[in-house]
């Protein structure tokens, strides 16, 4: 049995949302085809997740000077250790699905947050002689992504800096497959938003059959 993590990375929810509403097939298309795995839904608009501010950075330092955990200050404890379950939650699992839209070129910012407690050395990756080592080599990933205008090609691509970021990530993390999922275009062709929606519907319920 594995473990799915589904991340969205959205305001809103699948009616209002293209992202979310491919992602919602998407996942009820997986659950058909892998009845027994676990499915861990993780929205991020209401996880708590620390910034990386003052209180982190000192209770950081703290720890690796050799402090225990109650040596902490208060706000040092609650930070830290919520960032440890964050990346302790995401290590144990095997398979990643992203769901975000494309804002200003890229994603939300919850999603930003939420990969900065995710990148922790000795969890997510180690340093070596040979520089940054990823040590999720055994797992999986996708990114759903809504885009109102088209940026996988074309002109427009050089702008597309979110699943190029996410990929990056990915890949420090020693994650060997990432793939995306791109409904895109519907703001600059709105009178075909209805059919790139259903393409994209179709195209996650045929992802989910190998993911």
């Amino acid at each position: 049995m594995a473990t799915v993590l589904y991340i969205t990375a959205h305001p809103h929810d699948h009616q209002a949302s293209y992202s979310m509403a491919v992602g919602k097939q998407f996942i009820e298309s997986y659950r058909k085809s892998n009845p027994g795995d676990e499915i861990v839904t993780l929205n991020l608009y209401d996880l708590d997740i620390p910034h990386i501010d003052a209180d982190v950075f000192s209770g950081w330092g703290k720890l690796r000077s050799g402090s225990a955990f109650n040596e902490l200050s208060d706000a040092e404890k609650a930070k830290v250790g919520r960032l440890n379950e964050i990346v302790e939650q995401y290590i144990a699992a095997d398979k990643y699905v992203f769901v975000s839209p494309m804002w200003n070129f890229s994603f939300p910012p919850v999603l930003k947050a939420y990969i900065d407690a995710i990148c922790i050395a000795g969890k997510t990756f180690k340093y070596t002689e040979q520089g940054p080592v990823g040590l999720l080599t055994d797992k999986k990933a996708l990114h759903i992504q809504a885009r109102g205008g088209v940026y996988s090609e074309g002109p427009a691509a050089a702008f597309e800096s979110g699943h190029s970021y996410l990929a990056k990530i990915m890949q420090f993390h020693g994650v060997p497959s990432f793939e995306g999922l791109f409904v895109e275009g519907m703001a600059a062709m709105p009178d075909q938003a209805q059919a790139i929606k259903e393409k994209a519907l179709e195209q996650a319920k045929e992802l989910a059959k190998n993911f």
